[in-house]
């Protein structure tokens, strides 16, 4: 049960598109605005985890998670580009508000392959070493999507302080740039990870 614990909080809290959009919403000041966010994220883990949970991974087959790969990157690389806007602009809240919903969080964390990647061998192997089914499968799920959802709060609370030290305006659209050029990496690196060699080994 420990090595649960253990795998989720090692893949979960690991810098990733999720974390690090949390890390530019604390720096911005945003912090107090972004539970909905947070919630969401958890909101698609959990979904995750109970849909392939008793359903088993059959249901996202190599086809469906290239197809999601490929939205998510996309999703992510817009996301990048609205930072990047927000600080050209000269607003110095970086993190456009409308960037901070629950369905915001949802949509992103469930076109996130890091989320497959976390719950395949969760729900594949771990849950049924355990004998975890039924009753104790839900309220396990429910327990990980909570885990889930404090990562991307974790980092918003490192943001803040980072954040509360850092009052000039330019050093915050300083950051704000390079956390869109970071989530615009990660967005490439799905695209050619979860996507392109995929479709180039099935050729």
């Amino acid at each position: 049960m420990l090595g649960i614990i253990l795998y989720a909080l090692g893949i979960m809290y690991t810098p990733g598109p999720v974390n690090l959009l949390g890390l530019n919403i604390g720096i911005s000041g945003n912090a107090k605005r972004s539970i909905g966010f947070c919630l969401g994220v958890g909101s698609a883990m959990l979904l995750y985890l109970l849909v392939l949970g008793f359903a088993g991974a059959a249901w996202i087959d190599g086809q469906t998670r290239i197809a999601l790969s490929a939205l998510g990157c996309s999703y992510i690389l817009y996301l990048a580009i609205k930072i990047a806007r927000a600080s050209a602009e000269l607003e110095i809240n970086g993190a456009p508000s409308e960037l901070l919903s629950f369905r915001d969080g949802l949509v992103m964390q469930l076109l996130n392959p890091k989320s497959m990647v976390a719950v395949l061998p969760i729900t594949t192997l771990q849950f049924p070493a355990q004998s975890i089914e039924g009753i104790n499968l839900a309220i396990w799920a429910t327990a990980l999507a909570l885990l889930a959802a404090g990562a991307p709060g974790s980092y918003v609370v490192l943001g803040s302080l980072l954040g509360q030290r850092i009052k000039h305006p330019g050093l915050v659209k300083g950051f704000n740039l390079i956390m869109a050029a970071l989530l615009a990496a990660v967005a490439l690196s799905i695209g050619w990870e979860h996507v392109l060699k995929p479709l180039i080994a099935s050729q």
